[in-house]
């Protein structure tokens, strides 16, 4: 009885500790966050006070207001060669903080999209077709997740000049798609699904199609959803793509739209910090949607051999 009171205190001990970091790590990440929407509320004084506001005495949409007030951009626009005329077509002008963010959403949705699809497919013929050169095509895919993304940058603004999608939200889209990364990870959830299964839709007479939609992309779910936060979020926080592609007002996104709001010999931060809870809004709503399918891709693919 005394060992078994002893290990059962040892674990309470441990359990006491584990929560005490846990707490403490959560804290750490979760406070910048907090004094971001705070901050949003709080007047310049509270803002720049010598002593820090921790909670603002008044909630205050000072900053808010400023930021859908100061610029204004049309809510879509179109280019047209007419007889070889070249027309644009404006629609009604909305505050360019929700066009921005209009922007950064369908970047990162369409991306998100277009990546899974890609890298679902790739994955599951590097795992279960055999071809020549299968090894090869795996290991550049392998290399090129350790290429760093400033060595292709200037082909890549090359390529999309040439390709007229300079300054459009679509040069900054397309380079995602095939990301590295995605075609190795549904690559390794492929393998895990019995390859009998395969040859019993072929048997079956299934086509390739049928048997990628109906068999592997259910089994490959967790995976897919893992990807999908992943692409998500990298498509939503990179800064420098988005700040080398994309010039004009009408096309920025909320954070390259954000940090060209700032004036040349002061800072409003109120403005800065309520564009960042704007612009955190729909990436924590992303990643409460996948959460399930973000941890269990994790999990899975963390016990594969």
């Amino acid at each position: 009885m005394n060992n078994i009171d002893k290990n059962a205190q040892k674990q309470r001990v441990y359990y006491i500790i584990s929560c005490i970091l846990v707490g403490v790590v959560a804290f750490t990440f979760a406070f910048p966050l907090y004094w971001i929407i705070t901050g949003a509320f709080k007047t310049g004084a509270e803002i720049n006070s010598a002593t820090p506001v921790w909670f603002p005495s008044e909630w205050d949409l000072g900053n808010f207001q400023r930021l859908m007030t100061k610029r204004s951009a049309p809510i879509f626009d179109m280019t047209l060669n007419l007889f070889g005329t070249k027309m644009i077509i404006e629609g009604p002008v909305m505050p360019a903080a929700l066009r921005w963010l209009l922007n950064t959403v369908f970047m990162s949705v369409t991306s998100m999209l277009l990546t899974c699809l890609t890298a679902a497919m790739a994955g599951y013929v590097l795992a279960k077709k055999r071809f020549w050169g299968k090894g090869i095509i795996f290991s550049l895919v392998v290399c090129a997740m350790a290429l760093p993304k400033q060595v292709i940058l200037i082909p890549l603004v090359r390529e999309m000049s040439a390709l007229n999608l300079y300054d459009n939200i679509w040069a900054v889209i397309i380079p995602i798609v095939g990301w590295p990364f995605g075609v190795f990870l549904l690559k390794q959830f492929a393998e895990g699904i019995p390859t009998e299964m395969v040859e019993a839709c072929r048997i079956d007479g299934a086509n390739e199609w049928r048997t990628f939609t109906d068999v592997m992309f259910p089994m490959i779910k967790p995976g897919v959803g893992a990807c999908a936060i992943f692409t998500f979020i990298n498509s939503w926080n990179d800064y420098f793509m988005q700040l080398i592609m994309l010039v004009s007002n009408k096309n920025l996104t909320i954070s390259l739209g954000i940090a060209t709001m700032q004036a040349e010999s002061s800072t409003d931060y109120g403005l800065l910090m309520a564009g960042s809870a704007l612009a955190s809004v729909p990436i924590i709503i992303v990643f409460l949607i996948f959460q399930k399918y973000f941890t269990k891709g994790i999990t899975m693919g963390a016990v594969k051999g």
